[in-house]
């Protein structure tokens, strides 16, 4: 004779249990990767247009809004910037020479041509 298990409502169990997902390894890594494609693609897409301001004109002064000036032996930037505004700040007229010329230093040479703002060399 043969045993059947009874539920409490009187109707035959069955021991069928449910599977969970169960992933592998490699399936992590499926969809790890899954996960992050997003965040990368936007990545390269946020590295490759950014580079077009840089090499655009974008942001900088127009052509023709600067003078030129050769730099005399002895000359600094902070010479120059109160020789060329007497009125305004040296610090802002400094980071304008800065700007303009793309100088990585506050180092000038002697017969160096850099351009001074048309706002600063009125004052010349």
């Amino acid at each position: 004779m043969t045993a059947i298990n009874v539920t409490a409502f009187g109707a035959p169990s069955t021991h069928e249990h449910s599977t969970r997902l169960r992933l592998t390894v490699r399936g992590r890594r499926v969809l790890a990767l899954l996960a992050a494609l997003p965040a990368v693609v936007s990545l390269v897409v946020a590295i490759v247009s950014g580079g077009g301001a840089l090499a655009s004109r974008e942001g900088s002064a127009p052509l023709g809004t600067f003078d030129q000036l050769t730099v005399a032996p002895g000359d600094t930037l902070w010479s120059i910037a109160e020789s060329v505004a007497p009125g305004a700040d040296p610090r802002d007229v400094v980071d304008a020479i800065v700007r303009l010329n793309a100088l990585d230093s506050g180092l000038l040479e002697a017969g160096q041509m850099i351009s001074i703002p048309l706002e600063y060399s009125a004052g010349e």
